[in-house]
């Protein structure tokens, strides 16, 4: 069956806004869940794995995929959505899929080897649990980091063939990152946050130079506040911002001084920064900088520059390539 054939049997809203458990808070949209699922390629029978149960509408449509001689293995971190995942489920007569309570980012070993794995949620790199628990030959889809800050991910396609990964394609896109404990506070990233305020607003800012840093984050600290208060703006007005583009071109630079924040709710802010000067620009088309000669928005600049010159590439035209860490794989994008 194809994903538009089991989305016609599964109901979503069942699953999203149950009338018995509510809404489901931070859930993906059913568009994309329908396109990774595709790209995922499941054929009945095949085992699976997924990570981050949600609202349990993943979960039915992999079962649907499966089909009953396949099963399917759901993990999430908050007990509260894998019981009720696990009871619609059950009550909707979903006998080859089970919800468990685990962090995802050590993969299900008891149920493994697995010939699709796919991820809601984002690791901090590639764990090299994942890889040994996929059979050979298999595939996973997931969001994974491309520079160590918050928000900067593509959606990566990879294979796995004698215990080894390969990116086979990788698609603009991300989830919420994968955490040790159930996340409380939607608005602010899991992880690679360097300093946060709370008043008179939420602001937070990550800078990748996090490791020059010293304990009191004073360089986080001093940056967040001089973007927060008689901070320097100006229109980026040469052309179209293409938000998925830019993000992807800056994280691809991997430059040391990479910053992203969050200024105001629900926009995010992309720049360079250094312990004494600091530059973003918003997903508003705003640049504020710490002041008007500032060498960061210099910086700054020129990457919307080389950008610019670069034709704003798409995410998927990038060159992807897995860099061994201890515990997993980087992933890189080049051009």
């Amino acid at each position: 069956m194809t994903i538009a054939e089991v989305a016609q049997v599964v109901p979503e809203s069942h699953y999203t806004h149950n009338e018995d458990r509510g809404p489901t808070p931070s859930r993906s949209n059913p568009a994309v869940i329908h396109r990774e699922l595709t790209t995922l390629d499941v054929q009945p029978g095949m085992r699976v794995i997924e990570f981050g149960t949600g609202s349990g509408y993943s979960g039915a449509l992999l079962a649907e995929l499966v089909g009953p001689t396949g099963d399917v293995t759901s993990l999430d971190i908050d007990a509260y959505l894998v019981k009720w995942a696990n009871l619609i489920h059950h009550e909707r007569g979903l006998r080859n899929i089970r919800c468990h309570v685990a962090d995802g980012t050590a993969g299900f070993s008891a149920r493994a080897p697995y010939d699709r794995m796919v991820a809601w949620c984002t690791p901090p790199l590639l764990p090299e649990a994942w890889v040994a628990q996929v059979a050979d030959g298999g595939l996973i889809v997931a969001p994974l980091p491309i520079a160590t800050v918050p928000n900067m991910t593509v959606v990566a396609k990879i294979r796995v063939r004698g215990g080894e990964p390969s990116v086979e394609a990788v698609f603009n896109g991300g989830y919420i990152e994968a955490t040790s404990s159930p996340k409380e506070n939607l608005d602010l990233p899991g992880r690679w946050v360097d300093w946060e305020t709370r008043v008179p607003s939420p602001a937070w800012i990550s800078i990748a130079w996090r490791e020059q840093d010293d304990h009191l984050h004073t360089g986080a600290r001093t940056a967040l506040t001089s973007l927060l208060k008689n901070a320097h703006t100006e229109p980026y007005n040469r052309d179209e911002l293409d938000w998925a583009s830019w993000r992807t071109f800056a994280a691809a630079q991997a430059d040391p001084q990479l910053t992203m924040a969050g200024l105001t709710p629900d926009m995010w802010a992309i720049g360079h920064s250094t312990p004494t000067s600091a530059a973003v620009l918003q997903q508003d088309g705003t640049i504020l900088a710490d002041r008007a000669g500032s060498p960061s928005l210099t910086a700054l600049t020129n990457w919307l520059t080389a950008w610019e010159e670069a034709g704003k590439p798409a995410p998927g035209t990038y060159i992807p390539a897995l860099v061994r860490d201890s515990w997993g794989w980087d992933l890189h994008l080049t051009q």
